[in-house]
């Protein structure tokens, strides 16, 4: 190695970190360089393939972490504290024993961050050692190499199975199509296969691909972390430039499936790659208690401020009246004594020294300890097992769980967080006729029906994977119905297929409709109009029209686990006992699941069911589509087809246009093939897709017809984004009254979105060549850009997507998941607002938030959509006078006005405007549930972000998707739902549950728990160490405020390390104040957390006082006792000592609600240890503290009967008033805890009774809402009238907007 200057060292660095920062890089090929110095390599300024996590290297350890620990002022400190008492002139201690308890402190801290840096160093060590295959020009092959070998600028070999080493790419695959299957789901959690292609446009040689061909340059945007954008174009030898985007580039991560192999370049390696920038590590959120301890510590600080002070003057004015100079005043070593006044100076930081503990040191220890055992309780919670999904709760913020316990506000996505998110396909409209799908209703209706029951389903023998339907066969047996017992059954087969995103029976499973399956008979039959029938083209279109990958059910692929646990932490929790998680699966499968909620009435469907079992089965319209296969060859091989859908949107679609016999066979990047119901297969080539965006709200494919040679643009997308771009009717021929399609459509998406259906519209455009081929150049022009690039890609989009011929619309239903109204309710009467943020069209999500019972039947609606400022201002302002005039009335004193809030996005955006965001929030917060609708992602993340600055509330929020992350990362407490569109809001989340429903003993139970536990023991603490430190400062007025500690020292340092500091720590973790079945039975209970809570203001300063208090019973009744006696220091400190420990702890004991085994033994091996050590000590200790020693000092105290009545008498007078107090409050004024207390003392018959009847009573005649007064829960058997008298929506709103007021369910629609 040669020698280089510093100065060439210091340019080469700043020329690497200018490369890094350009925002485009040039990489060429490393082969024409191999075996150079690295000076001559041409990418060689950027990063290496290895990656490191390691906080910490062996030999700078201790500093670093040291410097880390140091962050915090509470080390700080204690640090300086015990450097000041080296110093002789102000040491309280001996220097050497002062340490030891920062350093205790110090040391644990440091192993355990020694423990988990050296697991990180052992990943890394793995991961940058798993072998790949990298090119070799000398070798003239791909060499098995390492990770860390990868560099920017090689060629990288990946193979089937394997995870792909750096950012990648794709030159070439062994698939003929250049398609190469790729999994994310250790990226984004989706197990749904990708395709990537090769970039197109850029020749490779045949067959094989030859690395040391490729002569282009590579230039690239700068990297970043967005997984779903990617700038690159090749320059070719000749400057000819290939646009290459995301779909070309394998992400460092991904899994390669159903290729071969597959070649690219490196254009990123190690932490410069796209997934290592989006791992961020954990992210560090301060609760809003470890807020107010910051602020109650600095209250601490000046209360030892002031106690020092009172310590510093007191010495000096005993010194200034001494009348002569004592021999127990040391002089310096000149023989001269200080002055008072620089005595006094000394004896302050002395005091400091001595009084230290008043800040609790070990306070922070203990609250991670508490932290960690409630989270082991609530990740072991069974009721938080999902046994469907197997996965149980996850917790990835271990800081915040007493959060969980103050929720004010809920902000929660509907789509896969409120709903299933499993699509089922319910009906359609083409040309303008609806068709209703009724005998797929009665299908979805029967497998509602509770697993206790024997169901009644159709016998539709090949109907999960069967590619086409027969009329002859299907009315042959109408509605032929087998009870096939529990639904058990039903979930074991929807298992079965759970490797495949979106497969369940309830998603593939689609019944015709009879009409339309005719309709579609006699287009087939008839080959004239074959090239022009809408119902052709609109199947075709459901079929074509998505990014679905096919692939076969029997190919072998090693999928990744991605069970929500592989997304935890690194933290104490991490696994669960072999014990727990039998336990889990035995109790969640003997569990009933209460039945689901129906979109429509269950007498309907029994009606239904029974007018269809009469039809009789010879109908004569019969017709057939196809023949069935004679032979099991073609049905195996449609049998074996496997959809896999990055939506489930796409998925239902597709499998509705299976069940009518359009079955998409194989997709590549260039073509679709697709079998029509006669059984021919039509081979689409793909000269585009225009995929979907947030902006467009819409999809587009443009393919090249197989018979017609025709391009053809199919689009589908939201209504709203499609009607505006229709042209022509359909065809020429169309009757007057077909031409009215759109019309009648759009009244059908209404109907659809009215029944909380998702609707989708289908179009269709027949593009000219020379159209295309003008579109074409402007396409590419855009592909091959850099700036720009998205805008210019969607321009061309809109352009092509223009002049569309509507086909038809799509109605498809989003199931609410389990026990969502429930949940719902439950929160509501917890003091807990509900907002609802949906993408959806508000008609689709007032529905869903009527059956979810996010609104209610008597609640006053209020539709917001408005489309300038002025008619926004203008409502605000109305709505908001009128509410409060209401509230002012004296009719309606002790009444609350239920008032829901539906507005659109739009009309979000205007309202979250500067000038009238305040009166929105006005608004909102006097409205009991809130639901937007049509909201983009950005605008979720501001209203979490706008309510909780501006009202200062807690808030959480719940979702399930990329679309959700920004939202749950603005709000106090973000929590991910595992469903189905990958992990990404898991990953981004605090915790992670599988279910809406989970949220109700999460946050009523274990929230409640959490946080009554932590701010109680915090409480404690404070009292504790105020109690415990004021003995030594009240001793100051009786040894001339010298410093003197009456204790000795070691025994000081063991009753705050050994013998008071258990009992706290369990205090914290396992005390019930109310049992979790009261909890959940009475809601109410959890506004005791919300606001200011138990740990307040207040309650800290009671505690305070009532610490003075018992220090002074605790040090004057001994001094009393043993006054005019001749005992010495330590004797005189061993009762005060004694009488402290057993008055914290039966402090405690008066604190503790539930006591078990655990707690006995803690309490009793405490007072156990004292006695053990302090006599140990005593027994030992000769010249310990010398000239005083406690030498059988509680030897002797034990053998005098005046040492029993003085612990008995003080601890008695000391507890005394805090006792009463407990027993005068619970007796006069017994809050809702008390009672609620009392009902957990009930046998369990007995306790729901009373549960009943007192929400009942709580709940009767008009709502009053006080702190901790509720709505009854209507989940209860319980009458409920909310309003004497039912209001109209011109009470509310006024004569102002009379016109446009409805008064049917006391809404208000306002559209402007």
């Amino acid at each position: 190695m040669t020698w280089r200057s510093p100065l060439a060292l210091v340019r080469e660095a700043l020329q690497g970190q200018r490369a890094r920062e350009r925002e485009l890089r040039s990489l060429e090929s490393n082969l024409p360089h191999e075996g150079l110095e690295k000076e001559k390599q041409p990418n060689r300024f950027f990063s290496s393939n290895a990656i490191k996590t390691t906080k910490y290297t062996f030999l700078l350890f201790i500093p670093m972490n040291l410097f880390e620990q140091f962050h915090r002022l509470a080390n700080v400190y204690f640090v300086g504290l015990a450097i000041l008492n080296f110093i002789p002139v102000v040491n309280a201690f001996q220097p050497e024993v002062a340490l030891i308890p920062i350093c205790v402190i110090l040391c644990l801290t440091a192993l355990k961050d020694a423990w988990e840096d050296f697991r990180r160093y052992q990943s890394d060590k793995k991961l940058n050692n798993t072998p790949c295959f990298i090119y070799s020009r000398k070798e003239k092959q791909f060499m098995e190499r390492h990770w860390k070998d990868v560099r920017v600028g090689d060629f990288v070999k990946v193979v089937w199975n394997e995870i792909v080493p750096a950012d990648l790419l794709l030159l070439y695959t062994s698939d003929p199509k250049g398609v190469c299957h790729i999994e994310t789901a250790n990226l984004d959690g989706e197990t749904n296969l990708k395709q990537r292609r090769v970039v197109s446009g850029l020749c490779v040689s045949e067959p094989e691909f030859e690395p040391e061909s490729f002569k282009s340059i590579v230039v690239c945007e700068k990297p970043n972390n967005n997984l779903n954008h990617f700038k690159c174009y090749i320059e070719k030898p000749n400057k000819e430039k290939v646009g290459a985007g995301i779909e070309s580039l394998l992400l460092r991560g991904c899994t390669v499936r159903n290729t071969d192999h597959a070649v690219g370049f490196v254009v990123y390696a190690g932490h410069e790659t796209k997934s290592m920038l989006n791992n961020n590590g954990p992210r560090y959120k301060r609760s809003k208690i470890e807020r107010k301890l910051n602020t109650d510590v600095i209250y601490c600080i000046i209360l030892l401020f002031i106690m020092c002070l009172i310590g510093a003057l007191g010495h000096f004015f005993w010194l200034e009246a001494l009348p002569d100079v004592h021999p127990y005043l040391v002089p310096d070593s000149n023989g001269h004594l200080e002055s008072p006044s620089l005595s006094s100076f000394y004896m302050f930081f002395t005091m400091i020294i001595l009084l230290q503990i008043l800040i609790p040191i070990s306070l922070y220890v203990s609250i991670e300890m508490v932290k960690i055992g409630q989270i082991f309780f609530i990740t072991n919670d069974i009721d938080l097992y999902d046994e469907d999904t197997d996965s149980r709760m996850q917790c990835k913020a271990l800081n915040i769980t007493e959060d969980l316990g103050q929720i004010q506000y809920i902000f929660s996505d509907k789509t896969g967080t409120l709903t299933e998110n499993k699509m089922v396909f319910r009906r359609c409209s083409i040309m303008g006729i609806e068709y209703p799908h009724k005998e797929n209703a009665i299908r979805l209706a029967v497998l509602d029906e509770p697993e206790t029951e024997e169901e009644v389903i159709f016998n539709q023998p090949p109907q999960p994977l069967q590619a086409s339907w027969s009329l002859e066969a299907e009315n042959s047996n109408h509605v032929d119905m087998q009870h096939h017992g529990s639904r058990r059954r039903s979930k074991v087969a929807a298992t079965a297929q759970s490797n495949v995103a979106f497969s369940s029976p309830l998603e593939t499973e689609v019944i015709p409709d009879n009409k339309l399956l005719q309709q579609i008979s006699r287009a087939q039959s008839s080959s004239s109009n074959r090239k022009i029938d809408p119902y052709q083209d609109f199947f075709l279109a459901l079929a074509i029209c998505n990014t679905v990958v096919v692939s076969m059910a029997t190919a072998q692929r090693r999928r990744v686990s991605v069970s929500p646990r592989s997304c935890q932490t690194n933290n104490p929790l991490d696994s669960l006992s072999n014990l727990v998680k039998k336990a889990d699966s035995f109790f969640a499968s003997c569990r009933r699941k209460p039945k689901r909620d129906r979109t429509f009435s269950e007498d309907l469907v029994r009606e239904s069911v029974k007018m269809e079992a009469t039809v009789k089965t010879n109908d004569p319209q019969t017709c057939s589509l196809h023949p069935l296969p004679q032979c099991g060859g073609q049905a195996t091989v449609l049998d074996d087809l496997c959809y896999e859908a990055e939506s489930p949107d796409e998925a239902a679609l597709v499998y509705a246009a299976r069940a009518y016999g359009f079955t998409l066979l194989a997709r590549t990047p260039d073509s679709v093939t697709v079998r029509l119901p006669s059984g021919e297969d039509l081979v689409f080539e793909v000269l585009d897709t225009l995929n979907f965006d947030f902006n467009r709200k819409r999809m587009s494919v443009l393919v090249r017809h197989p018979v017609t040679k025709e391009c053809v643009l199919y689009t589908k997308g939201a209504d709203f984004a499609i009607m505006e771009l229709l042209g022509t009717p359909y065809a020429e021929h169309l009757s007057r009254i077909q031409k009215n399609i759109a019309a009648d459509t759009q009244y059908q998406l209404d109907c659809y979105a009215k029944e909380g259906l998702r609707t989708l519209c289908i179009t269709k455009k027949v593009v000219s060549d020379k159209e295309y081929e003008r579109w074409l150049v402007d396409r590419k022009r855009a592909l091959a850009a850099i700036d720009n690039r998205e805008k210019l890609i969607m321009d061309t989009a809109v352009q092509m997507e223009s002049n569309l011929t509507l086909l038809g619309a799509t109605g498809i239903e989003d199931r609410l998941q389990e026990n969502v109204p429930d949940t719902i309710v439950a929160l509501r009467e917890a003091g807990i607002q509900v907002w609802v943020l949906t993408g959806d069209k508000p008609e689709t999500a007032v529905n869903i938030g009527y059956a979810c019972r996010l609104l209610e039947e008597e609640d006053l609606v209020i539709n917001m959509s408005c489309k300038n400022k002025l008619t926004c201002t203008s409502i605000l302002d109305c709505t908001l006078e009128e509410v409060r005039r209401y509230n002012k009335d004296p009719r309606n004193v002790d009444t609350t006005l239920n008032i829901s809030l539906v507005i659109d996005g739009n009309t979000l955006a205007i309202a979250l405007s500067p000038d009238l965001q305040d009166r929105f929030i006005d608004l909102a917060k006097r409205c009991r549930s809130v639901l937007c609708c049509r909201v983009t992602p950005l605008q979720k993340s501001r209203v979490v972000n706008l309510m909780r600055e501006k009202l200062k509330v807690m808030t959480l929020a719940v979702g399930d998707g990329a679309n959700d992350v920004n939202m749950i990362q603005a709000a106090d407490v973000g929590i991910g739902i595992s469903g189905q569109e990958g992990m990404q809001a898991v990953m981004a989340s605090d915790f992670a549950v599988s279910r809406f429903k989970h949220l109700k003993k999460l946050l009523l139970v274990h929230g409640h728990w959490c946080y009554t536990r932590l701010a109680n023991m915090i409480i404690y603490f404070f009292y504790k160490n105020v109690a415990y430190v004021n003995l030594l400062f009240w001793y100051q007025f009786f040894c001339g405020f010298s410093g003197t500690a009456m204790i000795d020292y070691w025994l000081m340092i063991f009753f705050n390390l050994f013998f008071t500091s258990a009992p706290p720590i369990l205090f914290g973790i396992m005390d019930k104040d109310i049992s979790a079945e009261v909890l959940l039975g009475v809601p109410e209970l959890y506004r005791s957390g919300q606001g200011t809570g138990v740990y307040n203001f207040l309650t800290f300063w009671i505690s305070i006082l009532d610490a003075f208090y018992q220090s002074l019973v605790c040090f004057f009744i001994p001094y009393l006792a043993y006054q005019d006696s001749d005992i010495d220091i330590f004797t005189f400190g061993t009762p005060l000592n004694t009488v402290s420990l057993f008055t914290i702890l039966i402090h405690l004991s008066i604190e503790i609600k539930s006591w078990t085994v655990v707690h006995w033994v803690i309490m009793l091996g405490s007072v156990a240890l004292y006695f053990i050590v302090t006599l140990a000590y005593g027994a030992i200790c000769v010249t310990c503290s010398s000239p005083a020693n406690p030498y059988w000092s509680l030897q002797s105290q034990m053998a005098d009967p005046m040492f029993y009545l003085v612990c008995i008498i003080s601890t008695v007078v000391a507890l005394l008033p805090r006792y009463t107090f407990h027993v005068l409050r619970n007796s006069i004024a017994p809050s809702p805890l008390i009672h609620a207390r009392h009902l957990d003392r009930m046998d369990p018959s007995t306790r729901d009774q009373w549960i009943k009847e007192w929400r009942s009573f709580r709940g009767g005649g008009q709502v009053k809402l006080s702190k901790l007064d509720a709505p009854p829960s209507p989940t209860l058997d319980t009458p409920t009238d909310f309003y004497s008298e039912s209001l109209t929506a011109t009470d509310i709103i006024g004569d102002d907007f009379s016109p446009n007021a409805t008064t049917e369910n006391c809404q208000i629609s306002v559209h402007i």
